[in-house]
């Protein structure tokens, strides 16, 4: 029996948290890769901690990026984030960098000759997830919980806030009856700060930002809002805690009102169906949505090294649909070639646009005009509507 009426809870961290940092420049290596070879491979993971960036992996693109340029792309990075701290800096850490050519046994699974179809860059199963609790078409709980966050940065990057520091924290807690969320009943916030700020003064310098966010008459009860309930934040980032490119998947995702198959996105090409089929699952269970075919969708794929062709498409539509779920599966493979080619040139990836995806989740953002988040476009909607009339 499905529960209508309950307590649900998703967390963000905003581009400052150490976790967040890594996903980051690992992302901008890719970037950095993509803009002068489309067809690059990446595979960057990142580690940060007190004034110290790790670089390694994988990679096959042009020889002219040199391991001195991805030390620079990293320092840009934390850069832009805003690290000038005792602790980590961005001029100051000291960068190493272990990448090297990818594995020629992965490059001869994955790439296409011949009569053989582009396979796909590891096996794994993927997830994408739709609802209607937001205008996005997001799970409620996340998408305040990303809006808090992106708000403080805001104004810490505008000078408008020049208490905040980069690292900060959020969790909501939305009340549910008849299985939809009515309103917030706690809404946590850590916000690192100068140490010449109060809890007081920074539980005022957040508020505005929490009410500003949530829907009218969603604030949670004074006593459930919870500023730096430890007290004090000045210590943060990769200087409090060391920090992993790939540990934030459930943030970038759905908040855990989906399943997730596992594979982190940041620091990965779109050859790896780990980003790319995820990012294919939740366009076509947003189009579904936006389509009016149901209220909620679930779209699982799965895939096997080397092969193109994904193993199985499975839809979910949660008892909200308005059509047979196996006539939806054959809608979507009719509509989308779901090979990793097929995905990365429907949704043209193979571009210079993830750094931006590192921070304030990869689904529920505004399509950008360059091809930034084109997963979140909705211009499968209409095919579908007219294939299932």
């Amino acid at each position: 029996m499905t529960l209508s009426n309950f307590l649900f809870t998703s967390e963000s961290v905003s581009e400052g948290h150490p976790d967040k940092v890594c996903d980051r420049i690992s992302d901008a290596i890719v970037d950095t890769f993509l803009a002068r070879e489309p067809e690059a491979r990446v595979a960057c993971e990142t580690m940060v901690t007190t004034n110290r960036i790790v670089l390694a992996g994988e990679v096959r693109g042009p020889e002219s990026i040199t391991h001195d340029m991805m030390e620079d792309v990293a320092r840009e990075a934390v850069k832009q984030i805003g690290y000038e701290q005792d602790g980590f800096h961005w001029a100051r850490a000291h960068v190493e960098v272990h990448v090297h050519s990818q594995s020629g046994d992965i490059a001869m699974g994955v790439d296409g000759s011949g009569n053989k179809d582009e396979g796909a860059g590891d096996q794994g199963i993927m997830f994408g997830y739709a609802c209607r609790e937001t205008n996005v078409l997001m799970p409620a709980a996340i998408h305040y919980s990303h809006a808090i966050l992106r708000s403080l940065a805001d104004a810490r990057h505008s000078g408008a806030e020049p208490g905040l520091l980069p690292d900060s924290k959020s969790q909501v807690t939305l009340r549910y009856e008849g299985g939809k969320p009515v309103g917030a009943t706690s809404i946590v916030v850590s916000s690192q700060h100068l140490a010449t700020l109060s809890q007081a003064e920074v539980r005022e310098i957040v508020r505005p930002h929490v009410v500003n966010v949530m829907p009218d008459g969603w604030m949670c009860p004074e006593e459930e809002f919870y500023v730096n309930p430890t007290g004090r934040f000045v210590i943060g980032g990769p200087d409090g805690d060391a920090g992993l490119t790939g540990r934030k998947i459930i943030v970038d995702t759905y908040g855990g009102s989906a399943p997730h198959g596992g594979g982190a996105f940041s620091g990965k090409d779109p050859s790896k169906v780990d980003r790319s089929a995820a990012y294919a699952a939740r366009y076509m269970a947003k189009n579904i949505v936006a389509a009016g075919l149901a209220d909620r969708c679930t779209i699982q794929l799965s895939y096997a090294i080397g092969v193109a062709k994904p193993l199985s498409l499975y839809v979910d539509t949660h008892d909200t649909g308005q059509v047979d779920e196996a006539k939806l599966a054959s809608a979507l493979n009719e509509a989308m070639d779901l090979t990793p080619h097929g995905i990365r040139k429907h949704l043209q990836l193979n571009k210079p646009i993830y750094a931006r995806t590192a921070a304030y989740g990869h689904f529920g953002r505004e399509p950008d005009a360059d091809g930034g988040f084109s997963w979140e476009r909705t211009d499968l909607a209409e095919a579908l509507k007219s294939a299932l009339a």
